[in-house]
């Protein structure tokens, strides 16, 4: 019988019960470890418990929590300036969370063609397999329906497309199309990586078409595929993007970055928040980016991608009948499972490394950035010992076992 909590029934809760983090690891109450390849969904950057933003963070909360936007905030400023000096943006907006910093964007783009005379442009292409969030907007965003059922009438203004159809693309984009936006990467749908080509493609048509160009790198960005964002490797920029997760280290911070044109609609009264961008959180994610753009740290995260990559293809190919392939960049990673990815997961938590199932019957590899060669090789060995079990001629009934626990919550 499920236990009676206090709380809405939205998640399906493991049996784990964490009480410290320190580096790549997570503590229970009796001391066990499992190492943590999920990082929160890619949000523990920079792991658990790191001294600078520790120390950031107290130093701040010793000082000030919190203040009106009408108010300005140093951190703000300063977070903002190293934001656009590092990207192709000139103006930030900080909210507390990936689906808000989509919000930001969404209402900038319809804002964006209502300041030049042309109101009747709200809509925004997007991609079959997306996610984007869990806001009604951000929902209808995603086009999936599995997030849709049940809330009513999906938001207007969202047209899904097939993922990767130059045809399907020209074809949808008509006086009405306001922008289009995409995901480098698909973290929730199967972390399935956007050509280079498609990208460059995308660029194009906006320009074509007077549109802009929102990515989501809410999952992506802030180092986590080797470059601060992961729109560099294909040579673009956008006019628009959202980043959050890693950009805080844990601590809920977002940001909508934009083009001086896209954000020159935004005046005073056009949007706002209560708590985004607030000292506390302006502490943490200044010292997120200390952190990033330190001299070598990202030819340290490209050196463990390499590693990673590598301990996961070799996993493809030792249990052929589990993988199908592996996916990806950086240090965000996909197993294309040939068994439910649920029983995959299961079995990895209970042999103390913890993975994050998507779409697509995958398991995602997502460690924060600051994890060593040593973690890799120790993560690597639990794997194996709990893959031998769901892969030998036993490996059913020691499927059915690692499930037991998930049952159990």
């Amino acid at each position: 019988m499920a236990e009676e909590r206090s709380i809405f029934g939205t998640y399906v809760h493991s049996e784990h019960e964490f009480v410290r983090g320190e580096g790549v690891r997570l503590f229970q109450a009796d001391g066990s470890d499992h190492i943590d390849f999920y990082a929160g969904i890619a949000t523990s950057s920079l792991g658990h418990a790191h001294p600078h933003l520790v120390a950031c963070l107290k130093e701040q909360a010793d000082k000030l929590w919190h203040l009106s936007n009408l108010y300005r905030i140093p951190g703000q400023d300063k977070l903002a300036e190293r934001l656009c000096a590092n990207s192709f943006a000139d103006k930030v907006f900080f909210a507390n969370s990936g689906a808000e910093a989509l919000e930001c964007a969404f209402k900038t783009a319809r804002r964006y063609h209502y300041d030049r005379g042309e109101p009747e442009r709200i809509n925004i292409l997007t991609f079959e397999g997306a996610f984007h969030g869990r806001t009604l907007a951000a929902i209808a965003a995603g086009g999936q329906e599995k997030y849709l059922e049940g809330f009513g009438p999906k938001a207007p203004g969202f047209i899904s497309l097939p993922f990767g159809d130059e045809k399907a693309l020209d074809a949808a984009i008509d006086d009405e199309t306001a922008a289009i936006l995409i995901e480098p990467i698909q973290g929730e749908g199967g972390v399935r990586e956007v050509p280079k080509e498609f990208l460059c493609h995308l660029r194009q048509v906006c320009d074509e078409h007077g549109l802009l160009l929102i990515l989501d790198e809410v999952q992506t960005g802030i180092g986590r595929t080797g470059k601060l964002f992961a729109y560099e490797w294909a040579g673009i920029e956008p006019d628009l993007m959202a980043l959050a997760k890693g950009l805080g280290g844990g601590f809920p911070v977002g940001a909508c970055l934009a083009t001086e044109a896209a954000a020159a609609a935004m005046v005073p009264g056009t949007h706002a928040t209560t708590f985004g961008g607030n000292p506390l959180a302006m502490a943490v994610a200044n010292a997120v980016i200390d952190v990033v753009t330190e001299d070598g740290f990202l030819d340290h995260v490209n050196q463990m991608s390499i590693e990673l990559a590598q301990h996961a293809a070799e996993l493809v190919d030792t249990y052929p009948d589990l993988f199908e392939e592996m996916r990806g960049r950086g240090l965000l990673r996909g197993l294309k499972c040939r068994v439910p990815n649920t029983e995959v997961s299961a079995a990895l938590r209970g042999a103390g490394v913890l993975v994050a199932p998507a779409g697509d019957n995958v398991v995602r590899l997502m460690p924060p950035l600051v994890v060593t060669s040593q973690d890799l090789r120790e993560a690597r060995q639990r794997m194996d010992e709990a893959l031998a079990g769901l892969a030998d001629d036993g490996g059913q009934a020691k499927r059915d076992e690692a499930l037991q626990p998930a049952a159990k919550a």
